[in-house]
């Protein structure tokens, strides 16, 4: 890999990274809400419940796994699109938010 792209994997990678992390800590999509309450049920909400409600608890491993993905796999075509499209719509989605009044 050259820089640039090692650059631009760890940019991707960390957007996506925080995309995730918001998509199962605090989104209000339904399926997520649904997968957040099983993760309760099955750790009768004690301390392993925090993976699923706290950004900072599920972030290093939500990291770890995409981080682990794209080295396993060389990076390719399929981590690219992925990553690349929950970066982009993360990053679409803060546009948004601060998009006029």
């Amino acid at each position: 890999m050259t820089y640039f792209e090692i650059i631009a994997a760890a940019v991707v990678g960390v957007v996506s990274a925080a995309r995730l992390t918001r998509l199962i800590t605090q989104d209000t999509y339904p399926p997520v809400v649904w997968l957040r309450m099983k993760w309760a049920d099955i750790t009768n909400e004690g301390p392993w419940d925090k993976l699923a409600t706290c950004p900072w608890c599920a972030a290093p491993y939500i990291t770890a796994i995409i981080l682990a993905w794209g080295l396993l796999t060389d990076f390719q075509t399929a981590w690219w699109v992925f990553n690349g499209w929950l970066a982009a719509a993360y990053l679409a989605s803060m546009v948004v938010v601060r998009d006029g009044e």
